[in-house]
Order: C-alpha cells, then sequence, then structure tokens
C-alpha cells in the first residue's frame, strides 16, 4: 500500500473526489430542494461557478489534511469576502440566518459522505480520514462564522440607519417647518407608518432607565434629543390607560402630553417642556407628570416675568411687614385661598392651631381689607401664590 502521506495518494484522492463533484452537487441539490428550494435553485442555475469553487476548495482541503494540520485550511481574503457578502444578503432580504447554516451543513454532510466513502476505497488510513474530517468541519465553521459575522453587520448597520431616520423625522416632526409632503417622504424613509395622533413624553436625557422604560412601552416610539430633554414621540392607536402609564413610568421622571394631530407636535413638545421646567423647579411635585392635569400651572408660569409682576402688584399690602411675619402670612394666606377659608383644614396643612390661623387672618384682612371678598382679587391672589412664593419671599 502506498504510504498515506505520499503526493501520488493525495493527488489520487484529489482527483477521485473532483470526479465525483457532479453527483455531490446533484445530491446536495435534492436535499436542499426539501428544506431551501431556493438555494437548491442556485445550484442549478451557477452550476458551473460552484462546480469550479467545489474543486479548488476540494484540493485544499485534501491537501490541508496531509499536512497533519486542520487549521492550515482556511479561508482566503476573497472566500470570507464572499461569504460575509452572502450573510449580509440574507438579511438584505429578510431570510433567517438559519436556513443558510443549515444549508451549510446539509452540504457538509453529503460532502463528508462522498469523501470518507472515496477515501475507505482507496485504503486511506484512519489517521488520515480522521483529518480529512478535522479539516471539512473547520472550513464549514470558517464558512458559517464568516456568513454570520456579514449578516450581524449588516443588520447592525441597518439598525444604525434606520435608528437615524427615525431621529430625522422626530425632528422634522418637533419642527415648526413639519409640512404634510416632507413628513410623509421621511415617514417613508423611516418606515414609520404615519399614525393620526401622537403623545409627547419628555424624560430627562440623563436618567437611563427612563430611557428604557419609555422604549419598551412601543416600538413604533421615536426617540430623539430636543432641548435640555429626551423627546419620545408615541404613536397613538391604542392610548393606554392613565394607571397602566403610571405603573410602567413609576419613577421614571416623564411628562406626558396629551395625543394632538401631527400638526401640533412642536406646540404639544413645548408646553411639555414647560411643564418639566416646572417639575425640575419642584413646582410639580408627580414622578409622572400629566400636562393635562397641569395647564393651568403652565400657562401662569410660561412668563416669569409676567408672574412676578402680578405678584408684586397683588402682594404689595405685605412690603411693609418684617421678613420672618411676611412668610408665615404669605403662607397662611395661600393655604386660606387653596382650601377655601375652612380654617380647621388650613391649620392642618400648615400644623398650626386653628386660633393661630385667626390671629393671621385677621391681621391680613387688616392688610387687604376688603380685597380678600372680592373673586376677581381673590383669583389674581390666587394665581400669584398658589404654586409657590413669590421670588422676594424665596430664601
Amino acid at each position: 500500500m502506498t504510504d498515506w502521506t505520499s503526493q501520488d495518494l493525495i493527488h489520487k484522492l484529489a482527483d477521485a473526489l473532483v470526479g465525483d463533484l457532479p453527483e455531490l452537487l446533484d445530491t446536495v441539490r435534492v436535499q436542499l430542494a426539501e428544506e431551501s428550494p431556493d438555494y437548491a435553485m442556485f445550484l442549478v442555475a451557477e452550476r458551473q461557478e460552484v462546480a469550479q469553487a467545489a474543486e479548488i476548495t476540494v484540493r485544499r482541503l485534501v491537501a490541508g489534511a496531509d499536512e497533519h494540520a486542520a487549521t492550515a485550511v482556511e479561508l482566503a481574503p476573497v472566500q470570507a469576502a464572499l461569504f460575509e457578502a452572502i450573510g449580509r444578503l440574507q438579511f438584505r432580504e429578510g431570510h433567517d440566518l438559519t436556513r443558510l447554516l443549515s444549508a451549510y451543513h446539509i452540504g457538509a454532510r453529503a460532502a463528508w459522505r462522498h469523501i470518507s466513502t472515496t477515501a475507505v476505497d482507496l485504503g486511506l488510513p484512519a489517521a488520515m480520514i480522521a483529518e480529512l474530517a478535522e479539516t471539512l468541519f473547520s472550513f464549514i465553521d470558517q464558512l458559517s462564522s464568516a456568513s454570520v459575522r456579514g449578516y450581524v453587520r449588516e443588520q447592525s448597520e441597518a439598525a444604525a440607519e434606520r435608528e437615524r431616520l427615525r431621529e430625522e423625522l422626530a425632528v422634522l416632526l418637533l419642527s415648526d417647518r413639519c409640512d404634510a409632503a416632507s413628513l410623509a417622504a421621511a415617514a417613508e424613509r423611516a418606515r414609520w407608518p404615519l399614525p393620526v395622533s401622537v403623545a409627547v413624553i419628555l424624560i430627562d436625557p440623563g436618567d437611563e432607565v427612563s430611557r428604557f422604560v419609555v422604549a419598551r412601552i412601543d416600538s413604533g416610539i421615536l426617540m430623539v434629543r430636543w432641548h435640555d430633554w429626551i423627546a419620545a414621540i408615541c404613536p397613538e392607536p391604542k392610548p393606554l390607560p392613565r394607571e397602566r402609564l403610571i405603573g410602567l413610568l413609576h419613577g421614571a421622571r416623564a411628562v406626558i402630553a396629551p395625543p394632538v394631530a401631527l400638526d401640533q407636535v412642536p406646540a404639544s413638545a413645548r408646553i411639555a417642556a414647560a411643564a418639566a421646567a416646572l417639575r425640575r423647579d419642584g413646582l410639580l411635585a408627580e414622578d409622572v407628570v400629566f400636562v393635562e392635569d397641569h395647564l393651568d400651572a403652565v400657562i401662569v408660569h410660561r412668563d416669569p416675568r409676567s408672574l412676578e409682576a402680578l405678584r408684586t402688584r397683588v402682594l404689595a399690602p405685605l412690603d411693609a411687614v418684617p421678613a420672618a411675619a411676611r412668610d408665615r402670612l404669605t403662607e397662611t394666606l395661600a393655604a386660606w385661598l387653596r382650601h377655601m377659608g375652612d380654617r380647621r383644614a388650613v391649620a392642618a396643612d400648615l400644623h398650626v392651631h386653628p386660633q393661630t390661623v385667626r390671629y393671621r387672618m385677621t391681621r391680613l384682612r387688616d392688610l387687604f381689607g376688603e380685597a380678600l371678598d372680592d373673586p376677581e382679587a381673590r383669583i389674581r391672589l390666587t394665581l400669584a401664590l398658589a404654586w409657590g412664593p413669590p421670588a422676594s419671599s424665596q430664601p
């Protein structure tokens, strides 16, 4: 028997395997037809090119096994690029990667049956047959790895591009230059079906937990950095109940605007930003702020200079009172307005005796006179005091 390392035997094995390639390709095509008919059709359409590539590969595999080094048979750069491109194509065409990997393994099993049968017929030693097996399946693993790498890279690049287009769409929705034609075009590029209405949610950009929670509410949410906030634009096909939102966003420090038509998104976002600023300044206490519950506060605080001018005017009777007493009287007046004159409720709110409330209200009546009984004056006082003390009273 010729020694199994001899060049004569190696050439004889390679020639025999190459001669069997037409039969091998037919076997692989039949097996693929059951699970992946499109791959089987590819073998028919590109038979000549596939046969040429298979011959080169077979001769490399046999040579590698002769050298006792399975790792020596590695994909050439051009082969690695080819199989990476195949993986990319799988993703672009929407195919499951497992189908491609399964096709590789079907081919590998069929190839091994031919290789092992031929090797035994030629009288190759068991050690060389084992080397052949290791070399073949190592090579198939490299093919699979290259295609997986291409698939994952294409997936990652596609996701990055999709995210970029969605951010562009979000910026457009939040801008005042959002005409219907440009919006429709941007939505089509981003593959984002235009809803009838959306709700804007603002979250603190430093709050990663909130960002994650909001993104999990709906895969269709657009998120983008907008001024001092992360703006999430949520499609509203089925608005979530308030209790559900509060549960999902508990501790998330989110500000939720009511659903609006698409052309009203910029205005809605600005109102939400005003509410977020109030919450940041401590004037709104809830973790999850629903803008519609605080429109009065937003309206009053949209122009701080006007609010301070109102406070200066309506609280002028307190100017002559010493600072410490002025703060106590201001606090009592705000609670009295809030509780509509209920002395016991005011006392409980301020944690003082009702008699203390009586004394302070007597002092306030001395200062404000009939204004405390005038409905319009009381409205102005409520606007001035309902959301915190005036700037002059703050520490």
